[in-house]
């Protein structure tokens, strides 16, 4: 027989890692709805030139990394291989700039991008993401920041750190730009490379090369080239940053992959996970709306990978979520019991109370063993005998303790007992 397997590059959750999955994915989403974020849901796939215009078409994202096929209709059509383009493009098409500014949106879910699969580093990586449209404002680049750090704190994370640096504005990059590639071209660097000078020299100072990274040692940074007006804004959001009681270090030689970043620009990064030690990062991107045919309005925001951030976890010892399936779990003896018993689980549903039973005709010894690997905290348990005296007995699990409870009193008995 012929079996499948998940595409090469493809991380799968399932109990009881899921549970953990969900409490990072829930955790870094709560962070952002307490900061007044609403929820946006995108298409997992776009029109590709919405990302060849959005992210650049210079960038390894959009030249070598992105899942891109023509559909029936002989659309050529991309996997989103990030979230802010398809956020705009949606805000645009919507008209949700129109309102109360800014525009404060998050999202989560899959993203894809064609990589030599590695830990940390999938061909679908999972999301969480904001993006606040349409005021620039220094504590506004702080307040995302901020968000992702209570985000990961909240996590039970202390092992990360926040990299941050300004990559100007469009009054001071082009003349860095003629600066960096006067330097650059000085280098005897591979053809590759030589075009990657031309089309986007902020690139080269991106490569993990080790002797390309010795060349560029010395290269003019943007971070010494600021316009007064960027610098004034750098240094307000690290202002606001300490009032905010988030700790940052610089890194002046900090460049992300996307190509619409422009002033404040960071990183979260984690040490315990070696070579892909980015868990999340962001920054303001002020041209993009219009780059895709919106209004002149400004944005900053973050991507949070949920497959580093879980990997960072496991490396500082951190289990977030309640890793048991189930609160009650229900050991009928007999079918006149299971009959009872699967009516009584459905009242406790109804109540809001995860319940499980034991199926399949196990016996109580069975069902036992069964309900400690459920992670519940309470056995409730009815038999034959039970069932002519019209009670139940409740176990605890964890204790050992039993009583005979009344039949009508379950669903009070167990709402009291689990909220102790």
């Amino acid at each position: 027989m012929s079996t499948f397997a998940a595409p090469k590059g493809i991380p799968e959750y399932y109990p009881p890692e899921s549970a953990r999955f969900l409490a990072v994915r829930d955790t870094l989403g709560e962070a952002a709805r307490r900061a007044g974020y609403g929820y946006i849901e995108l298409p997992v796939f776009e029109d590709t030139a919405l990302f060849a215009r959005g992210v650049g078409e210079s960038t390894d994202v959009v030249s070598k990394e992105m899942y891109t096929f023509p559909d029936q209709g002989g659309r050529s059509i991309t996997l989103r291989p990030e979230g802010t383009a398809g956020v705009i493009r949606s805000v645009i098409e919507h008209g949700l700039d129109r309102g109360q500014l800014p525009l404060k949106l998050y999202y989560s879910g899959a993203f894809f991008r064609y990589e030599r699969p590695q830990a940390g580093r999938y061909r679908q990586l999972q999301q969480v993401g904001v993006e606040a449209i349409g005021v620039d404002d220094p504590a506004l680049d702080a307040e995302v920041i901020a968000v992702a750090d209570e985000g990961y704190r909240r996590l039970g994370l202390t092992g990360h750190r926040i990299e941050l640096t300004s990559l100007g504005d469009n009054t001071c990059r082009p003349e860095y730009r003629a600066k960096l590639q006067e330097f650059l071209r000085g280098l005897p660097l591979d053809e590759e490379t030589r075009r990657r000078v031309e089309l986007n020299p902020l690139r080269v100072l991106d490569d993990k090369r080790p002797e390309v990274r010795e060349m560029v040692a010395d290269a003019p940074l943007m971070a010494d080239n600021l316009s007064d007006q960027a610098a004034e804004h750098y240094e307000r959001v690290k202002e606001h940053l300490r009032d905010l009681d988030v700790p940052f270090t610089e890194n002046p030689r900090l460049v992300r992959g996307l190509d619409y970043y422009t002033k404040t620009t960071f990183e979260f990064v984690h040490d315990g996970l070696g070579a892909q030690s980015g868990i999340g990062g962001g920054g303001r991107y002020d041209g993009l709306m219009a780059d895709l045919g919106g209004a002149e309005l400004s944005g900053v925001g973050f991507g949070l990978g949920l497959d580093r951030t879980m990997l960072a976890c496991e490396v500082e010892g951190v289990r977030p979520g309640d890793q048991s399936r189930c609160d009650i779990y229900c050991v009928p003896l007999g079918e006149q019991a299971k009959r009872r018993l699967v009516a009584l689980a459905g009242q406790l549903r109804h109540a809001g109370i995860r319940v499980e039973i034991a199926y399949g005709g196990k016996g109580l010894k069975g069902a036992m063993k069964a309900a400690d690997r459920s992670g519940a905290r309470y056995a409730l348990v009815l038999g034959e005998r039970d069932l002519t005296e019209d009670s139940a007995q409740l176990k605890d699990l964890s204790g050992g303790q039993q009583e005979s409870i009344p039949l009508s009193s379950v669903v009070e008995k167990a709402r009291t007992v689990l909220s102790g």
